[in-house]
């Protein structure tokens, strides 16, 4: 599903509530990823973001014992639904600014830079 043409973007869209579902309640890391994969792909209005899902995203952040990819995938996610509120977008960046403490892979590392320079290119407009 990773690799559906653009075609059927809407339909996959129309299934995010059930893949938020299933990753809230996921254990496996390799479904979780390729959900939160889906998931990050999505675009996101102000008024469809699940907080659950925004909430979840936000706290595997930081969360050392989740693999790199979960967490730099739920940067990308945060990111898409926080860019809309500006209190959100603050939160976000203290997720981020707690990261320089921790061991960061290359994905990780990039993931951090890249969502930081959004977030600076959104607050100069």
């Amino acid at each position: 599903m990773t690799h559906l043409p653009e075609t059927d973007a809407e339909w996959l869209l129309s299934l995010r509530d059930e893949m938020i579902d299933i990753l809230l309640t996921e254990t496996d890391t390799g479904k979780k990823r390729i959900l939160l994969q889906l998931l990050r792909e999505q675009e996101y209005d102000a008024d469809d973001i699940r907080t659950d899902f925004l909430d979840y995203c936000m706290s595997k952040i930081n969360s050392e014992c989740e693999p790199y990819a979960v967490r730099c995938f739920s940067i990308y996610a945060a990111y898409k639904m926080s860019r809309h509120f500006p209190e959100l977008l603050s939160e976000l960046e203290e997720h981020l600014d707690m990261m320089q403490y921790q061991p960061l892979s290359p994905g990780l590392k990039s993931a951090l830079r890249q969502t930081k320079s959004k977030i600076a290119k959104l607050r100069k407009q």
